[in-house]
């Protein structure tokens, strides 16, 4: 396994780039630490398969260093880099069999073919692979081909990480959900280095203990899934993790803090204090549904909000709202007899973001 550090790392597909959207990877700065599972998750066009790649060796990089355990590996081929990849489409070789295109990568490194046939077998039943072992490959199914490919990623003992790009698209949907199971019990059991890049955030929770969350190619943050929800640093995080996503809405400095839609809002001395020292004016709040609280009664700091819809999705309930100019959405439990025309919601400090160019800011601890 190794450390992989992303060091001034950047890439652009022009020839003169001179302006940061030039880049399809803007300048970054990360460390993968070895044995650890990560996701990279980001919409289509966002830099992750270019980043992939770029670790891979696939292609190189317009600036920055990858270091694998602090050797620079930029100018080391694909084929030394000692990096197993995993398509989005299952790369397999139709007239071997199963066994021989999971035994291929070891039988490449002359390994002995005593451990050659115990390895395959490791693999197959990790995979649940031994009952196709002789079938040509060409025969699979477009699931089992998949597994045969990252099959021929785990076979290997010295491999220094493993890059999933979007493994799992071909794959029929009821079993996704088993194969990411699979491929975390196989991190847990063999401690290897792995990325997986996707756009599906439920792929990427349930898979990675960190999760690297790539917008307009950048990592716009890096953390667990519990801190991309409940404190996401970026308006893009909130708006992409979650279901629904986050509420936000632009906003206008006030005296106390912030005005949007005929609306006045305070905010925590702090954070005032940070925005009016501030010069920018691109300014926005947010707050996911899950921590609107939302009520038939006013109450002390409440606000009006006319009820626009509901919708009820069995185990909850999504309640469209409009305060002033701003449509929000709060979440009720599934037995919540929800308001009809007009609620009152509150929001609580600890949840309710400032975000100032799209990054959000924080009062310094004391």
């Amino acid at each position: 396994m190794a450390e992989i550090h992303l060091k001034s790392l950047a890439h652009s597909y022009s020839k003169n780039p001179n302006r940061p959207e030039d880049y399809a990877i803007r300048e970054m700065n990360h460390v993968w630490e070895h044995g650890k599972a990560y996701a990279l998750l980001g919409p289509s066009g966002c830099g992750k398969s270019t980043l992939l790649n770029i670790i891979s060796g696939l292609l190189s990089p317009s600036g920055g260093e990858i270091r694998f355990d602090n050797v620079v590996v930029n100018d080391i081929p694909p084929e030394d880099r000692n990096i197993a990849q995993v398509f989005q489409f299952p790369v397999v070789y139709d007239s071997m069999t199963v066994f021989d295109n999971l035994a291929f990568p070891l039988r490449n490194q002359k390994v002995p073919e005593p451990k050659v046939i115990a390895k395959v077998n490791e693999i197959a039943e990790i995979l649940e692979l031994q009952d196709v072992l002789k079938k040509k490959a060409k025969n699979l199914t477009a699931d089992e081909k998949q597994k045969v490919s990252m099959g021929r990623g785990l076979v290997r003992d010295n491999v220094s990480a493993i890059l999933f790009d979007e493994p799992l698209t071909v794959i029929d949907p009821h079993l996704k959900w088993k194969l990411r199971r699979k491929l975390k019990q196989i991190h847990e059991q063999f401690n290897i280095t792995m990325v997986y890049v996707t756009h599906d955030q439920l792929e990427a929770s349930t898979f990675a203990d960190q999760i690297a969350v790539m917008y307009d190619g950048q990592i716009v943050q890096f953390g667990t899934p519990r801190e991309l929800f409940e404190r996401p640093n970026h308006t893009f995080v909130g708006y992409f993790i979650g279901s629904p996503g986050m509420n936000i809405t632009e906003v206008r400095r006030s005296p106390e803090g912030v005005f949007f839609g005929g609306v006045d809002m305070a905010l925590p001395s702090g954070l005032n204090d940070i925005l009016q020292a501030s010069s920018s004016n691109n300014v926005k709040i947010g707050i996911r549904p899950e921590f609107v609280q939302v009520s038939h009664e006013p109450s002390e700091g409440c606000y009006q909000c006319e009820v626009l819809f509901e919708e009820d999705l069995g185990t909850y309930k999504v309640l469209a709202l409009k305060l002033g100019d701003w449509e929000i959405k709060a979440i009720l439990e599934e037995n919540t007899v929800s308001p009809t025309k007009t609620a009152y919601v509150t929001f609580p400090a600890q949840w309710l973001k400032l975000y100032i160019d799209e990054y959000m800011v924080e009062e310094a601890e004391s």
